[in-house]
């Protein structure tokens, strides 16, 4: 079987993060992605979906350190399915993404409002199997130059505005 989701779109809130009782790290926000199509009619219409995710061990951590409410990302992971009961007594359940893989999006633009901005392809978190260690992350660090170098050799794309899903 295999059970794959990939979202991009923007954190609805900050994220919430807890430990558990053997130091690992869990984190859990929602994001919201959209979509913009035309209807039967002829008339432009936008759908949002709000999605619940978590993330676990360093990439809990470094989500907490650099992401913040608004802040753009692409995860990816595997749907899980979560049942509780109610106060009530009724069966509930919903959909949510245990996120495998974080790269952090952004603009310059973000970067100066406090958001971290993931410049170097590189960025990619991944979620460690169950059985390793998390390795510690530590950024390199880059003088302003070096900065600019990366920043020169990024390739303008032409696209449409109303095709970006956020």
């Amino acid at each position: 079987m295999y059970n794959k989701i990939i979202l991009a779109g923007n954190l609805t809130r900050d994220i919430e993060v807890r430990y558990t009782q053997s130091g690992s790290a869990i984190g859990n926000t929602a994001i919201a992605t959209s979509r913009k199509f035309k209807s039967q009619t002829g008339e432009q219409k936008e759908e949002v979906l709000f999605v619940d995710i978590t993330f676990f061990g360093r990439t809990a951590e470094i989500a907490n350190q650099y992401l913040r409410k608004g802040s753009k990302v692409l995860v990816d992971g595997r749907l899980k399915l979560d049942q509780w009961t109610a106060q009530d007594g009724s069966k509930r359940s919903k959909h949510s993404v245990v996120v495998e893989n974080l790269q952090m999006l952004g603009s310059k633009s973000d970067n100066e409002q406090g958001a971290y901005n993931a410049a170097p392809a590189d960025d990619t978190y991944a979620q460690p199997a169950p059985t390793q260690e998390a390795p510690a992350y530590d950024a390199p660090a880059q003088s302003a130059p070096q900065q600019e170098s990366q920043a020169s050799n990024i390739p303008e794309i032409d696209i449409n505005e109303d095709e970006i899903p956020f």
